[in-house]
């Protein structure tokens, strides 16, 4: 890598063209006076006259040089290490049939629950830098869809093809929070984070949501829970054998009290997304809440060359010294 350690001085050299056109602006005065000078341009000029010309050039190639040379330039390279040790986040997906309610608009458009959660998640990712991210989906069952990773592009294209019902019918948060906190406990970190998504009522799975958030409190693992969409009602697209597609109204049941519990127990917090603003929101403050620190330590290794430059220079100042006292002598 090459550079100048002092740049500025450059700039001088933009002074260089000025004095030259000063010095080739100044008329010559004459030296000797001849009553008649026709004669003497008929005289072809020398090889001699002809390289007095250009005898100048040695002496403002020589103050280039050196201006140069004051820059400092250099050879070298540049290390930059980073402490990424960010935090650790396992975004945790239900992907139950409930999922599928046709309650929020992206541009005036109609959208189920999975769409909305997909668009703001995928703009939560790309806000991060330096932190791994992970991904567990579940409905009746819950597991790994992607470990912990710093894969961004992985994780987006991931989380693009989710699919409603591809882990069951039902709801098992406790199940989703256990293997969440497996996945973490795979990766030491100063700072562990689940952002639980749900719009239902835990009704399946082995573990007891609240045994599970006990578990993460020990483990010092925030969980912050998310609860989707409207009270009551909620319109759901089916395909009748006899009618063909057509909108139905279903209840929906969002355990709030337990969702809100399992975020105090892990000294997380609990968030209420009932339209896709709303939940743009809510990441964009678990974003803020949970920033990466990084340090970047950064070491140069770097040689002065100006010596290269200074000697030639100099080299080139002598050489016009002694050409212009010697063999291209002025005559006063």
């Amino acid at each position: 890598m090459f550079r100048f350690a002092d740049p500025y001085v450059l700039i001088l050299l933009v002074f260089i063209p000025l004095a030259v056109w000063q010095a080739r602006r100044r008329p010559a005065e004459a030296a000797l006076s001849f009553s008649r000078t026709a004669d003497a341009r008929q005289v072809p000029p020398s090889a001699m006259l002809r390289l007095d010309r250009w005898l100048g050039l040695l002496y403002w190639l020589a103050l280039v040089l050196m201006v140069a040379a004051l820059a400092r330039p250099q050879w070298g390279a540049r290390q930059m290490f980073m402490d990424t040790r960010g935090v650790n986040i396992i975004l945790a997906v239900d992907l139950s049939e409930s999922m599928a309610a046709l309650d929020f608009r992206q541009g005036g458009k109609v959208i189920n629950r999975l769409e909305a959660v997909k668009s703001v998640v995928r703009d939560f990712i790309a806000k991060r830098d330096g932190d791994r991210i992970g991904m567990v989906v579940f409905g009746a069952q819950a597991y790994t869809q992607l470990p912990l990773t710093r894969d961004y592009h992985t994780l987006e294209a991931i989380l693009h093809h989710l699919k409603i019902g591809a882990a069951g019918r039902s709801t098992a948060v406790g199940d989703a929070i256990g293997i969440s906190l497996k996945r973490l406990q795979d990766m030491g970190s100063r700072a562990s984070v689940i952002i639980l998504l749900t719009d239902g009522r835990s009704n399946s799975g082995e573990i007891e949501p609240l045994d599970a958030a006990g578990i993460a409190a020990e483990r010092k693992v925030k969980i912050y829970t998310v609860g989707v969409g409207d009270r009551g009602r909620a319109p759901f697209l089916v395909d009748d054998p006899i009618f063909g597609q057509r909108t139905i109204y279903q209840r929906v049941d969002l355990d709030e009290e337990t969702l809100q519990a399992i975020a105090q127990r892990t000294g997380g917090l609990y968030f209420r997304a009932t339209d896709l603003e709303g939940l743009k929101k809510i990441y964009e403050t678990i974003d803020l809440m949970e920033k990466t620190e990084a340090k970047v330590k950064v070491f140069d290794q770097f040689n002065d060359l100006y010596l290269l430059l200074l000697l030639p220079a100099f080299g080139l100042l002598a050489l016009w010294v002694i050409l212009k006292n010697t063999r291209f002598l002025g005559i006063p």
